[in-house]
């Protein structure tokens, strides 16, 4: 897809409803879409609205081994509740052996973040999407979450990849009514103020006068990769 028409799209669908959106990418790239989820702190919206309109799309869930417990869980409930048709990927090194040859790299400031991030996040998503032939990845970015997401489109070029982002306009509020109305669960850290969830070294609960960009990587970084347009880091590993 073109530049030209890919601002014809948003044009288009920047009006639309979320459901809508979705039902687009489903017509657009049949068999060739997918949906990734982080199992997030409100993970459970798209995995409810994709479950509806796109029931058969594959769902990637990069597990980096350093989640919380509680994750573990919640991607369980929602597996069995939602019907997910999930396809769980995993780095090449497990955590022990990374932490052997390189140290805790989310210790070692932005540039060992990245390298963890490449390892973890980014190489397990590139390999699930080559081997499921993605031409589309639905994700469930919104604009309000931070500063690096004001200016994305409902679609989005990212390297070869087709970006979706079905919720880019929805409001916290919307979110809460969604979940209520469909009787869906935040995730289990929610209750203990966190705003966002990634892995356990990287989190933290949301503090008076912080922003939610500084719960995560010790406010190093947003983004750990995965939604990055400028790229990907070249890392010998």
């Amino acid at each position: 897809m073109t530049d030209e028409a890919i601002e014809s799209v948003n044009a288009k669908l920047e009006d639309l409803e979320a459901g809508r959106r979705i039902l687009w990418a489903r017509d657009q790239f049949p068999g060739k879409l997918v949906l990734s989820t982080s199992f997030g702190v409100q993970s459970a919206v798209m995995l409810h609205l994709v479950s509806q309109m796109a029931p058969d799309t594959p769902v990637i869930f990069v597990d980096t081994g350093y989640l919380f417990p509680e994750t573990y869980r919640f991607a369980q409930e929602l597996q069995e509740r939602l019907s997910l048709n999930l396809h769980k990927y995993v780095p090449r090194q497990t955590a022990a052996e990374q932490e052997a040859l390189y140290g805790k790299l989310w210790e070692q400031g932005v540039r060992g973040l990245e390298k963890y991030n490449f390892i973890n996040k980014v190489e397990p998503m590139n390999r699930a999407l080559q081997e499921l032939g993605a031409e589309a990845w639905l994700a469930g970015l919104r604009r309000s979450q931070a500063s690096t997401r004001q200016d994305l489109g409902v679609v989005q070029r990212q390297n070869k990849m087709l970006k979706i982002h079905p919720i880019i306009d929805w409001s916290d509020r919307q979110i809460y009514h969604y979940l209520k109305a469909n009787d869906l669960p935040y995730h289990p850290l929610w209750e203990k103020n966190y705003v966002s969830v990634g892995d356990w070294h990287s989190s933290k609960p949301l503090e008076a006068g912080e922003s939610a960009e500084s719960t995560r990587f010790n406010g190093m970084k947003r983004e750990c990769g995965l939604h990055e347009l400028s790229g990907q880091v070249d890392f010998q590993i």
